[in-house]
């Protein structure tokens, strides 16, 4: 399983790296990812709602972004924090980022998240991390919370969106299973045809609530509606670090 797992990521990662170009046409539904007027105006209401929760958050004091991609969110932290770490394992993803971003002050870094490691005399007062917690193996899944129980300065939170359960079906370009994998395992196809294996775990918000409890986080999940999910988490008083 190990050697699967090991495999689907390093695959995951190409497909992102491979996919920077048309990584927005998703949230914008350009092209490929056009729901027609009225799925269209659906969806453009739920991503309004989010990124109003994201506007919402606290986000003046020192700032993680993991798996920042093209920068999304990116441009609705870097006016607020103090300081703002964004990281990605996708290079041309991060340049994107980079040249919309750079001269702001946001510290780009491009590093696989499961095995970097912040500068020792940073802690965060905010970890904000969007459609990365479905491309975790479940796996990895608890070295993943611990380590940011590690990072999080005292009073910290970390804030979290992703995918409804359900999504793939509603969506214009849906993936589906990987044939003889992991239940965890999904392909994916870019516009011009080709294939990738990566991670997919959607959450229902009730149950990861009761998972992230099992490992001493207090978290606040809900929907926005059909297509997304939310989440804000800091470490239970009596949590182990």
């Amino acid at each position: 399983m190990r050697d699967d797992v090991d495999r689907i990521l390093l695959e995951q990662a190409r497909y992102y790296e491979d996919r920077a170009p048309e990584y927005e046409d998703v949230w914008y539904r350009r092209g490929a990812y056009d729901l027609g007027p009225e799925g269209n105006r659906r969806w453009c209401e739920e991503t309004a709602a989010l990124e109003a929760v994201v506007d919402g958050l606290d986000a003046s004091g020192v700032v993680l972004e993991l798996a920042c991609g093209t920068g999304i969110f990116t441009r609705r932290l870097a006016p607020k924090a103090s300081r703002l770490i964004a990281i990605d394992a996708a290079e041309p993803a991060l340049a994107i980022n980079r040249e919309r971003f750079g001269s702001t002050g946001v510290e780009h870094v491009h590093a696989d998240l499961f095995h970097w490691e912040p500068p020792e005399d940073v802690r965060f007062d905010l970890i904000f991390f969007s459609f990365l917690i479905s491309h975790i193996p479940p796996s990895r899944f608890r070295g993943f919370w611990d380590r940011l129980a590690h990072w999080l300065a005292p009073q910290g939170h970390v804030f979290f969106c992703d995918d409804a359960p359900g999504v793939e079906m509603r969506r214009s370009n849906p993936g589906r299973d990987a044939l003889d994998g992991p239940a965890f395992a999904h392909t994916r196809q870019l516009n011009d045809g080709r294939e990738y294996t990566i991670v997919k775990v959607l959450h229902e918000p009730d149950e990861l609530t009761a998972s992230l409890a099992e490992l001493g986080w207090q978290a606040d999940v809900r929907r926005s509606g059909e297509e997304f999910y939310y989440g804000l988490a800091t470490r239970a008083p009596d949590g182990d670090v």
